[in-house]
């Protein structure tokens, strides 16, 4: 009897099950839509080491770029500049990365500024990369584009450019080996960065502008960084206007 019973129950809960759909997770995003939560991480595709221009030509071409098309970016092309830019480059050691560091103390860090349904598979937000582990982690939420580019003196242009890289630093982890040529040392390394990420841009299709005209207060208000953390450059990236 008890048999009976149980395998009626369970035939009632299958029909029930069949005609709810899929059972999800209390909190989970619907089956394939854009995570909106802050805090969230996404571990970023496994970067390419090899790619089909040669870094002749990519020094060849490289331009400054303020002219965007607002074509959205995929997941595999922002993991490559960011790899390019701070990414480990061996791993039997976070000590060795794609740009070189004074005494490999590593003062740089990297935020991700995406729009709207400008990157497929990523919501708007401002996102921090870790080289440790190639993800982000989105620590703010909604499309700052326009905000970032009416902080660097009204550069609207910035705006249209799906993303933008922010390059900040904590200057007190060089200063407490360097002293007073810490500054030096960051601002060297900064601009290796920004080299990465032009020739990156061109080995993809993509183009980008260093824009080093901001306030330095208001862009760390828009983006909230921490009281240590200072901006240095603004690159926004995307398909060139007409390309």
């Amino acid at each position: 009897m008890r048999s009976r019973l149980w395998s009626m129950w369970f035939a009632s809960f299958v029909c029930i099950a069949l005609a709810l759909g899929p059972i999800q997770a209390r909190g989970a995003p619907a089956i394939g839509s854009i995570s909106e939560s802050l805090g969230e991480t996404i571990r970023l595709p496994t970067p390419e080491a090899t790619g089909t221009l040669s870094v002749e030509e990519a020094i060849k071409r490289r331009r400054t770029v303020r002219s965007f098309s607002q074509k959205p970016l995929n997941l595999e092309q922002v993991s490559q500049l960011l790899w390019s830019a701070q990414g480990i480059t061996d791993d039997r050691s976070r000590f060795l990365r794609a740009a070189p560091s004074a005494g490999a103390l590593y003062p740089l860090e990297l935020y991700l500024i995406c729009g709207k349904a400008s990157v497929t598979g990523l919501a708007a937000g401002v996102w921090s990369y870790a080289p440790e582990t190639h993800s982000i982690r989105r620590i703010d939420e909604g499309d700052r584009r326009d905000s970032v580019a009416i902080d660097s003196g009204r550069q609207m242009w910035a705006a249209d450019a799906p993303v933008s890289l922010v390059i900040a630093c904590e200057y007190a982890r060089t200063a407490r080996k360097y002293g007073a040529r810490a500054r030096r040392y960051v601002y060297f390394e900064a601009g290796n960065v920004s080299q990465n990420v032009y020739l990156e841009c061109e080995s993809l299709g993509l183009s980008t502008a260093a824009i080093g005209a901001f306030s330095d207060d208001k862009l760390s208000v828009t983006l909230k960084l921490p009281p240590r953390i200072t901006p240095l450059l603004v690159m926004p990236v995307g398909y060139r206007r007409g390309k």
